[in-house]
C-alpha cells in the first residue's frame, strides 16, 4: 500500500509537472507573433482574434488554477482562497470554453476534428458548470467529483500536446490532429470514471 501512494504521489507530481510546463509554453502567446508562437493557427487569430486570444487566455488560466484546487491544505487552511481561485478557474472556463466552441466550428481541420474540439468545449461548460452549481448548494462530495471531471476536460490541454507530437510524427499532421481532437480528452474523462468508480467501491468496502 505504501509502495502505491509513493507511486501515486510521483504520478500526480509528474502531471502537474507537465501542466505547468504548458502553462509556461503557453505564455509565448503574450512575447511572440502569432506567425511565430502558433503558425497553424493563425487564420484564427488574423479571423477571429477575441475567440482565439480568449480561448488561449482562458485555458491557460484554468490549466494554471487546477492544480492548487485538488491542493488539500489549501483547502482546509485558506478556504476563502480556494473559493476565490474556484471562481477564477469558472470564470475562465467560461471564456476557454465559449471560444474554444467557436473556434472548434470555423476551424479548417475538417468536420470530423471541429466535432471532436466543439464536444470537449460543451463537455467543460456542462461538467464545470454542475460542479460549481454543486459547491453553492454546499453539496461538497458531489462537487469534488464532478470537479474530477471537470479537470480531467480540463487537462486535455496537457495531453493533447503529449500525444499530437508522436501522432503528427507517424502518420502525419493532418490526420493527426483530427484524432488528437478526440484523443487529447476521451481518455482523460473514461479515466476520471474509473477512478470514481473505483473511489466509490473502495468507500462501500471501508463501510
Amino acid at each position: 500500500m505504501q509502495t502505491l501512494d509513493i507511486r501515486v504521489r510521483w504520478a500526480i507530481g509528474i502531471l502537474w509537472g507537465l501542466t505547468f510546463i504548458v502553462v509556461l509554453f503557453s505564455l509565448r502567446f503574450a512575447f511572440l507573433a502569432i506567425e511565430y508562437a502558433q503558425p497553424t493557427m493563425i487564420y484564427h487569430a488574423l479571423d477571429r482574434p477575441l475567440a482565439f486570444y480568449g480561448h488561449v487566455a482562458g485555458a491557460t488560466v484554468a490549466l494554471a488554477v487546477v492544480p492548487f484546487q485538488f491542493w488539500s491544505r489549501l483547502r482546509t487552511r485558506k478556504l476563502a482562497l480556494h473559493r476565490w481561485l474556484g471562481r477564477l478557474y469558472g470564470v475562465s472556463i467560461l471564456i476557454g470554453g465559449l471560444s474554444g466552441i467557436w473556434l472548434a466550428l470555423t476551424t479548417e481541420a475538417g468536420q470530423l476534428a471541429g466535432a471532436g474540439f466543439a464536444t470537449l468545449g460543451v463537455l467543460w461548460l456542462i461538467v464545470t458548470a454542475n460542479a460549481i452549481r454543486l459547491a453553492l448548494q454546499r453539496d461538497i462530495a458531489a462537487h469534488r467529483r464532478w470537479m474530477i471531471r471537470s479537470a480531467a476536460l480540463t487537462l486535455a490541454a496537457v495531453t493533447l500536446r503529449v500525444y499530437l507530437p508522436i501522432l503528427a510524427a507517424t502518420m502525419g499532421f493532418e490526420t493527426g490532429y483530427t484524432l488528437v481532437a478526440w484523443l487529447c480528452w476521451v481518455p482523460n474523462a473514461l479515466f476520471a470514471e474509473w477512478l470514481l468508480r473505483r473511489q466509490s467501491r473502495r468507500n462501500v468496502a471501508v463501510a
